[in-house]
Parts: C-alpha cells; sequence; structure tokens
C-alpha cells in the first residue's frame, strides 16, 4: 500500500503542506513569546511581529489585517485539560498611538506595549490616558524606579516590564514596591534560569518571561528511568535496519499501557484506512517503521514531574516546524528532522546534560550532532526555527519566501495545540 506524504501525528491530522502554505499569507513575521504565572502556566504572549523594515515595528495596517489571525490562532493555548484564550502583548508605535481612530483591536485579548524607544511626551501620556479609559490594557517596557518623570505614567499603565538582565536586586526590589504601592502589576522579563526566577517570586513579581524554562539544569548521573527505558530499547530497535516488526511488538508487549496507547493513536490515525489495527505488527505494515519512531519519539518528551505543559508545547512546535522547514526546502528527512526538533529541550525536560542524553538515547550520528552542536543540514534547520522563535527574524536564510515561516510556524502552533489534546487522552 502506498506510503502517505503526511500522515497523522499522534491521530492529529496534519495538513497537507501545499494546502496550508497558501492559506492566509500574512505579509508580517510573527513569533509568541510565553508570559508565565508563579505557577507557571501561561498568562499571556508577547506578539513579536516584524513588518517589511527589519528595525520598525508592524504598521497599524499590518496589525489590523493580522489580528483575526492572531485571535483565532496564536492566542489559544492548551493547558490543565482545556483549550482557552490568553491576550498577547503588542508593541505600538507612534503610529498607533496618534492614529486619528484607536484600532479595531478587541480590548479583552491585547495588551497594549510601550516601547523603551518611545519618547513619553505629555502628548503621548495623554494620548495613552485615552486608550485606557476606552478599556485598553497598557503595558510599559522598561522603567528605572529613580527617573521621577516617569510616574506621570504610573496612574496610566497597568503592567511594567523589568529587564532582570540589567537591573540589581536593589533596584528591582525598590521597583516592585513602588509600582505595588501604585497599583500596578509587574512581570520580570529576561529571566535565564530557575534561580533568578525563585528571586523574582521572592519578590512578589505578578508575571514571568523568559529562557527559564527552557534552560537545562543537568543533575550529575541521572539517568532516563520509568517506562522511557523501555522507549529507549524500542527507539533503539527501530534505528536498527534490521528490525523486524515482530520483535518491536516483543519489546512493546512488555508494557501494557505502551501497547495500548499505541494501538490506540494507531487507530485514530487510520481512520481513513477504514480497519482496525489490532497488533503493533499489523500498525508497522500499515504505516511504516518511521511513524512508530515518531510515536515513540512522542511519548519520550512527555511531561516529567514538576515541568510545566509550555515545555512540551516548545517541543512539539519546534519538531513540527522544523520537519515542514525541511519539506519546503528539500532540506534532509523530513522525519529526522522532526525527531531533531522535538528533542531539541529534552535536556531541559530531563534535567540531563545534552551530551549525557545523547549517550543514552540511540538516535542515528547525524541526529545526534544536530541536536549536539546544530551541524549538518539538521542543524541547520534547527537553527533556523530557533532564530524564528525568538524573533531574530532578520537574521532568516534558508528559504526566499519570508511569508511562508509565518504560515508554518502558525501550523505548527495549531498542530502541537491539537497533539497535546491527544497526548493527554482527549479526542
Amino acid at each position: 500500500m502506498a506510503r502517505r506524504r503526511f500522515p497523522c501525528h499522534q491521530g492529529v491530522p496534519v495538513t497537507p503542506l501545499a494546502q496550508f502554505l497558501n492559506d492566509d499569507p500574512l505579509d508580517v513575521l510573527l513569533a509568541c513569546r510565553p508570559v508565565y504565572t508563579r505557577s507557571q502556566d501561561v498568562a499571556a504572549f508577547e506578539l513579536l511581529l516584524q513588518g517589511e523594515s527589519a528595525n520598525k515595528g508592524a504598521t497599524l495596517k499590518q496589525i489590523e489585517a493580522s489580528s483575526p489571525i492572531i485571535l483565532g490562532n496564536y492566542n489559544q493555548v492548551y493547558q490543565r485539560g482545556q483549550t482557552r484564550s490568553v491576550p498577547g502583548f503588542l508593541k505600538i508605535t507612534d503610529d498607533v498611538i496618534f492614529a486619528p481612530v484607536l484600532p479595531d483591536l478587541p480590548q479583552q485579548h491585547y495588551i497594549l506595549e510601550v516601547g523603551e524607544d518611545v519618547l513619553l511626551t505629555s502628548e503621548r501620556v495623554e494620548r495613552l490616558r485615552d486608550m485606557a479609559k476606552r478599556g485598553y490594557r497598557i503595558a510599559l517596557s522598561s522603567y528605572d524606579p529613580d527617573d521621577s518623570e516617569l510616574d506621570a505614567m504610573l496612574d496610566v499603565v497597568h503592567i511594567v516590564k523589568l529587564d532582570t538582565s540589567t537591573m540589581s536586586q536593589e533596584q528591582l526590589q525598590k521597583a516592585v514596591a513602588r509600582l505595588r504601592a501604585h497599583g500596578v502589576e509587574t512581570l520580570a522579563d529576561n529571566l535565564e534560569n530557575k534561580e533568578r526566577f525563585a528571586a523574582c517570586m521572592d519578590m512578589g513579581f505578578t508575571y514571568y518571561q523568559g529562557d527559564f524554562l527552557s534552560t537545562p539544569e543537568p543533575i550529575k548521573g541521572k539517568k532516563i528511568s520509568g517506562n522511557k527505558v523501555l522507549l529507549l530499547e524500542l527507539l533503539s530497535e527501530l534505528q536498527n535496519p534490521a528490525a523486524s516488526p515482530l520483535r518491536l511488538e516483543e519489546i512493546a508487549l512488555r508494557d501494557a499501557r505502551l501497547t495500548y496507547r499505541i494501538l490506540k493513536l494507531v487507530n485514530s490515525a487510520a481512520v481513513s484506512l477504514h480497519r482496525e489495527v489490532n497488533s503493533i505488527s499489523h500498525a508497522i505494515g500499515l504505516l511504516g517503521m518511521k511513524e512508530i519512531q515518531r510515536w515513540a519519539s512522542l511519548f519520550l518528551i512527555e511531561g516529567e514531574r514538576g515541568k510545566p505543559q509550555e515545555l512540551t508545547r516548545k517541543m512539539l512546535v519546534r519538531g513540527r516546524m522544523c520537519e515542514v522547514l525541511a519539506e519546503v526546502s528539500g532540506n534532509g528527512s523530513a522525519s529526522d528532522n522532526f525527531i531533531v526538533g522535538l528533542l531539541s529541550l529534552l535536556d531541559a525536560m530531563m534535567d540531563i546534560s545534552m551530551p549525557e542524553l545523547m549517550q543514552q538515547v540511540p538516535l542515528n550520528q547525524q541526529v545526534k550532532n544536530a541536536l549536539l552542536h546544530r551541524d549538518g543540514n539538521l542543524g541547520a534547520i534547527l537553527a533556523e526555527v530557533e532564530l524564528y522563535e525568538s524573533g531574530r527574524f532578520s537574521e532568516l536564510k534558508l528559504i526566499g519566501s519570508q511569508p511562508v515561516y509565518e504560515t508554518a510556524y502558525r501550523h505548527s502552533v495549531a498542530w502541537a495545540r491539537q497533539a497535546m489534546q491527544v497526548i493527554s487522552g482527549e479526542e
């Protein structure tokens, strides 16, 4: 039977490449940085929006044109068993502040952020005050507690971002105390590790942002344990060119729950085949070893105890976007690119350094080199996805048509949300 080029992942329908790349292309690039609560749930997303110029934000016209896609895709997050909407921080320029008519943006879905490069003249402050009176939440992206000229903004803004990478603990404590006295919520930005996150929690910040969840904290000598050891054995056998479906089934049958889950997902994925898959060997015969390898890899990244769901979501987005960019560029195996993106944050998930993980996880050397050093075609695509998700759009160079990046990212975000529902057992 012919293999489908874009099979379902984890029971999640995968849209044909040509179809989603032609769906509502934007003339801006857009990525999302999560904003967290104290419990590490996603409270909002910072919308990294860039128009045609590498040095300027998007225009009012571009923002209004993008809003339906933002609200239909980027403001949805699956966590704690349900999908819900969260607001987006949207950086505004004078084009928006001095617009004759306020932007047609739903107030409950956007937080309008004033950039640090905006000079807060009395005229600008009054325009922002008028926006706040009309129901828009206003955020200030930088604040110096010693700058008395900023006091005029404290009865206008709702949230103030503080750059934890440039301020001392004493400065942060002073700023938080002053802002709290004015009823202003605080956001600790650029948190690089969990130690800094914990310190800012102790200071009483409301929200938190940065790469602290993606930064591994290796525990020396830690090994992958539990049923994931069996997954590793399964992955190892899947890498074996001489592997047989019956041998793979023997391994899976040692864990009844793993076998059940694989068959449940395969049957979900194989609905269009109009037949029931009742064994692992049958599943491999219908879908191939590469698909079983995908599912084993997805089970491997399931959240460890104490790890937030957002880390799993980010791994899923990376995996799917690496796969899509590989298909678009014709740059290497799509399935290998999927696994590279998916496992690129496994060190943060497992609290095991990437070099130690590569000794424990059975993968081919090209995949390992990409994960360890960003080497080869696989590493180049992973590096490109990392640039995109951090908003470094001007450094993208793999694909000439930049709108492809946003469309691929948008699709990957939606796919990851669906995949998380299936992984959690929600049909």
